[in-house]
């Protein structure tokens, strides 16, 4: 122990590492391998909080591999049931919060809305790759032509999904696009996905599509619009063609452009950039873009938070729709944005039974 004393009594040098614990700093480096950080390069206090959030979540994702490896059965399930309950939850307060802000302020416009929504997307995934959270790729225009057509197709979708909440009240419109994961199984055919739905899987889903579709037309027969007949089998045609297209694109930049490693964000990226300009362009052409700016109610906060909720939750339902498409398959993305749908007549069915 003596011999660790300098002859004027001072202490020897600290090691770097326990000097930097002492001023408030951590030095991390990777080693040769870029396996595990060592104890040194820069972490340091003063540094921006974002910067310091970024290069935590750099270190966290070279460790994932092989700390979660063990658990990735458990996490994908888990992770499956918590975005249906997250579905589910904002689809229910953005349906509760358009049946007081539609009526009271008869704010219809459909085109603005909905490119607003898509703005708001925009800004949510650039601020995850600000934080590292999601790290993007730049706007490639050549995967933005391949991503047009569902880029086109999902903007005219939403917009008559906006139209069908403050003007469609027969509930033809939410009958039809029950069918949703059955036309995603024909283009899934059609487009030739490489694992399109089993023989079962349809057999399955047909019968409980056709059983809800069933029951609740018995129960209430609508006097249906003109419009609503029309834009409904249009909307569902569009949604399912465009979770199709983007499977279908998903699967060839992963098969043909391994190397670039284009993520699923990446892709939804250039998916909004594409969506931000056609309905930017569709605003400029529609009557209804100047006369959202002149009668909205911009002067109260409940207006403003009203209309902020059904942005907010609108981007969110889309993004998880669009990503289980991208992720898993265009019938995964159609059951989770119909679940609710096909699954309530027959709950209220077995209850009925139950009760009888």
């Amino acid at each position: 122990m003596s011999s660790e004393w300098r002859n004027d009594g001072s202490l020897p040098p600290l090691p770097d590492a326990v000097e930097g614990l002492m001023r408030g700093s951590w030095n991390m480096r990777m080693d040769p391998r870029d396996t595990y950080p060592t104890t040194r390069g820069c972490l340091r206090t003063e540094c921006p909080w974002w910067k310091r959030w970024k290069r935590s979540a750099s270190i966290l994702r070279r460790f994932l591999p092989d700390v979660w490896k063990p658990l990735v059965p458990l996490l994908s399930y888990s992770a499956t049931l918590l975005v249906m309950v997250l579905y589910a939850l904002a689809d229910r307060l953005r349906s509760f919060v358009a049946d007081i802000f539609i009526p009271q302020y008869h704010y219809q416009f459909a085109v603005p809305i909905t490119f607003v929504q898509v703005l708001v997307t925009l800004l949510y995934l650039l601020l995850l790759h600000a934080m590292g959270l999601a790290p993007l790729k730049p706007y490639s225009l050549s995967l933005g032509e391949r991503l047009l057509v569902p880029s086109v197709c999902g903007s005219a979708q939403t917009v008559l999904g906006v139209w069908a909440e403050a003007s469609a009240h027969s509930g033809m419109y939410a009958l039809t696009m029950r069918l949703l994961p059955l036309l995603c199984v024909g283009w899934s055919h059609g487009l030739r996905l490489a694992v399109p739905p089993s023989v079962h899987l349809t057999g399955l889903i047909t019968v409980i599509t056709f059983t809800s579709v069933t029951i609740t037309a018995s129960q209430v027969l609508p006097s249906v619009e003109v419009l609503e007949c029309l834009y409904a089998p249009l909307a569902l045609l569009l949604h399912s063609l465009s979770l199709t297209w983007l499977a279908k694109v998903a699967e060839t930049e992963h098969r043909h452009h391994s190397s670039d490693h284009t993520s699923p964000f990446d892709l939804y990226f250039t998916l909004m950039v594409n969506q931000s300009l056609v309905l930017g362009f569709l605003c400029l052409l529609h009557p209804e873009g100047p006369r959202a700016l002149g009668e909205g109610s911009w002067h109260s906060l409940l207006f403003m938070g009203y209309l902020l909720a059904i942005l907010l939750l609108g981007a969110l339902q889309h993004l998880l729709v669009d990503m289980a498409a991208l992720t898993f398959s265009p019938l995964a993305a159609a059951l989770l944005h119909t679940a609710h749908g096909l699954t309530r007549p027959l709950y209220s069915l077995m209850i009925q039974h139950g009760g009888g």
